[in-house]
């Protein structure tokens, strides 16, 4: 069974008996939190802002570490996790579009013995379903692209979308026209009267490059990688530009069609190339196990001479029935699965081993390498974690290194190629007094692994990750605070005393307090650099004896920005504050339940506690924040520059969804999904995510997809557009005694083709 349909099963023993695993601990719980957030935002950082954080393979560490918490505890999983979903969001710069069938993502295996014991299960699958015929497998190269979603009718292309989350992505259309291999007009006979084209939207290896050469030579920086390079391509606002971008598209299914007669899914990819629709040359049906695994040895070795960029190879069952029969989960098909390839590796020196020191202040070390070229990007930095990781790892400064990074990943330092040692490699030592600050480091308690630095208030380094934390997307979202810009607000090379020693004078801040921050730099002549270096104002212009020095437009932006910040709701503020272990979620959690800042100011640490999603440890990590004065300050000086610090709350709307838990799905008329959610959060209720045996209500509107076959599989009582606005207003109520299931919506995509065509580039992100 795959990870994802385990991750909500009670585990069993090899009888079948549940084991009843024993209630979590807080730590695992925390764990979990933190694992949810991390996953989220990953998903949001690659979907929707084209600039991911961390690497796949990392991701996919977080991910089956998820999963695997998830099958071992199944009561600790959350309404809302990553795993319950289809990963993938909509970005607010484009118009949302309602796919007709949704669009899946694909299970993930990472070793050739995970792959047979998948394509065993799924042909002993095939076995029981009466006279389902042997599996043939297709098999596809996993393209690094956007997936993306045509809408024909007529034979004319009427609208393409991305991807989004599976249910609504984001309309490309014009952008979409300008790539020259997909038709505007389908030619050729069996042209269904509406047809879902699903595909992947690329750059080629060699337009990659050029792309990346010609951005550099502009002065600006190159994409991390093909996929990053055609999702930004595809999603700039002028198509002009786009169309400069040289895309590319193959496309790999269907999703709901009208009309549509094909046995196999190699016959539908014949009548798509046939109405003139670009597909992918590499695409093979094969037999055998055997057979795969050939193949995938082969493109293992060709995978870097090929038209485009890969990171796997697709299985799919080719006949399309049997597709229908064996379904989907509530985010993958069990008809098609992934092989990622492992993580590429290269050898290169250990020039030493230097520490960072984190918002909470912990120390990290990390390598510094000799620059080196490995999976499409240049490597010279690696974390190592701990001190117990760089002993456990035996890497020596000066050694040549094992460093292994899969696609476009964050690196990691395997261990030493021992043999290449002359006798001048150096033990790295942990050192003992805080790099930034001078102060001894300790671990915050007995038997943690990692050292901290104390000093939380003063430590320079603490202060500039905690203000480019508060900055991020998660909290205030102020995008011209980054992390230079916080280096120069709290340790600029002049002058001695820099504009914040606190995080408390943020809002404070004026541009006049900015003029003489100066920065050092290399300089560099007709563009190259000389190897010297000189200070430079950093948020000033330099100034002439024509122009005098002037705030540059960043800084505008800033003090524009951080104007805008203050009416963020309160959880952001909350997420802004560093309080360990709260995130979004917790965050969330806390300013529904208290409504203000001084309510959880307030609260004792049983009380804080007991709201859904806080628990023990986080309510003593607030607890302990408030306990300190000069963290009190930071609250106090904000409010007092306008810093919002109450939610607005309509006292008119009735609490009429108390203890009620609502899981909303598919697309209503007036409300998003956002407005649905802050509908039941206002009345008092739950909105969750998933559906559960804890769900009272499900709303469905169009598309409401699997979450409403599990609603009724449960007995959970679904209300339609109408039904909502009703429970809103009475709350559990109006539906007392009511045994009715008129007002039940009928599944939603009646008559449409239900096998639904996956997206082959989703890594479940």
């Amino acid at each position: 069974m795959s990870p994802q349909q385990t991750s909500t099963a009670q585990p069993v023993d090899a009888s079948g008996q549940d084991l009843n695993p024993a209630e979590p601990d807080d730590a695992l719980k925390e764990e979990y939190a933190e694992l949810v957030d991390r996953v989220r935002a990953a998903r949001t950082a690659y979907y929707v802002e084209d600039a991911p954080r961390i690497s796949d393979a990392e991701y996919d560490a977080l991910y089956r570490r998820l999963e695997e918490l998830e099958a071992l505890h199944p009561q600790i999983v959350a309404n809302d996790s990553p795993t319950q979903e289809v990963g993938g969001e909509v970005s607010a710069a484009f118009a949302p579009v309602e796919h007709l069938a949704r669009m899946y993502s694909l299970e993930d295996v990472f070793s050739t013995d995970e792959l047979v014991a998948w394509m065993d299960k799924t042909a002993a699958a095939v076995a029981e379903l009466p006279g389902a015929p042997a599996p043939a497998w297709l098999t596809e190269l996993k393209i690094d692209g956007l997936a993306v979603n045509l809408l024909y009718r007529g034979g004319e292309l009427v609208r393409a979308a991305t991807r989004g989350d599976g249910t609504t992505g984001e309309d490309v259309t014009h952008n979409v026209r300008t790539i020259g291999s997909i038709p505007t007009v389908l030619q050729g006979e069996g042209i269904p009267e509406e047809v879902e084209v699903r595909g992947e939207v690329f750059i080629s290896a060699k337009d990659f490059r050029a792309l990346n050469e010609a951005i550099v030579a502009e002065g600006r920086a190159p994409f991390a990688n093909p996929r990053n390079a055609a999702a930004g391509s595809l999603r700039q606002k002028d198509p002009e530009v786009t169309a400069r971008r040289r895309l590319s598209m193959y496309v790999h299914g269907v999703g709901a069609a009208t009309g549509l007669e094909a046995a196999t899914q190699s016959e539908v990819y014949g009548l798509l190339e046939g109405w003139g629709l670009p597909v992918s040359p590499y695409t093979k049906v094969l037999a055998s196990t055997g057979e795969v695994l050939e193949l995938i040895e082969e493109y293992g070795r060709r995978r870097h001479d090929l038209i485009h960029e890969i990171d796997g190879i697709v299985v799919k069952i080719d006949d399309r029935r049997t597709q229908f029969r064996l379904g989907h989960t509530s985010r993958v098909p069990r008809w098609s699965v992934a092989y990622k390839y492992p993580p590429e590796e290269v050898n290169t020196t250990l020039l030493d081993i230097l520490v960072n020191v984190g918002r909470t202040g912990r120390v990290t070390p990390f390598g510094l390498m000799e620059p080196v070229r490995v999976a499409g990007s240049t490597v010279e930095m690696a974390t190592l974690h701990n001190q117990d990781v760089v002993r456990a790892k035996g890497v020596l400064i000066g050694d040549t290194v094992v460093l292994r990074k899969a696609g476009d990943v964050i690196p990691e330092i395997v261990g030493p190629v021992v043999a290449l040692r002359d006798g001048s490699e150096r033990e790295f030592v942990m050192p003992t007094h805080c790099p930034s600050c001078g102060t001894e480091l300790r671990p915050a308690k007995e038997g943690d692994v990692d050292i901290r630095c104390p000093n939380a208030r003063s430590c320079p380094a603490q202060l500039r990750e905690r203000v480019f934390h508060a900055a991020g997307r998660g909290a205030f979202d102020i995008e011209a605070l980054g992390y230079e810009a916080a280096l120069a607000l709290t340790a600029p090379d002049e002058p001695a005393t820099p504009p914040l020693t606190s995080e408390a004078q943020l809002f404070d801040l004026t541009p006049e307090d900015l003029r003489e921050v100066r920065i050092r730099r290399e300089k560099r002549r007709k563009g190259e650099p000389t190897g010297e270096t000189e200070l430079v104002p950093y948020f000033w212009t330099k100034g002439t004896a024509k122009k005098p020095s002037e705030p540059t437009a960043t800084t505008r932006k800033l003090f524009e920005e951080l104007e805008k910040a203050k009416s963020q709701p309160l959880w952001r503020v909350l997420v802004a504050l560093s309080v360990r272990h709260v995130g979004p979620t917790a965050a969330r959690s806390l300013a529904t339940a208290f409504g203000s800042m001084q309510a959880i100011r307030d609260a004792d640490e049983q009380t804080l506690a007991g709201v859904d999603g806080v628990g023990p440890t986080i309510a003593a990590a607030v607890t302990e924040w408030f306990a300190e004065p000069w963290r009190c300050e930071i609250v106090e000086r904000w409010a007092a520059a306008g810093v919002r610090m109450e939610d607005e709350v309509d006292a008119s709307l009735p609490r009429t969804l108390e203890g009620v838990t609502v899981v909303v799905t598919g697309s209503l008329e007036r409300y998003s999904r956002d407005s649905a959610k802050e509908a039941v959060l206002q009345r008092g209720g739950k909105a969750s995510g998933s559906v559960s045996r804890r769900t009272d209500f499900l709303v469905a509107g169009e598309n409401a997809g699997t979450k409403l076959d599990k609603a009724e599989q449960l007995g959970v009582p679904v209300l339609d557009e109408a039904g909502f606005e009703l429970l809103l207003a009475r709350g559990p109520e109006a539906f007392a005694g009511d045994g009715d299931d008129d007002d039940t919506p009928p599944p939603p995509g009646a008559g449409q083709d239900a096998a639904a065509e996956t997206t082959d580039d989703e890594d479940g992100k």
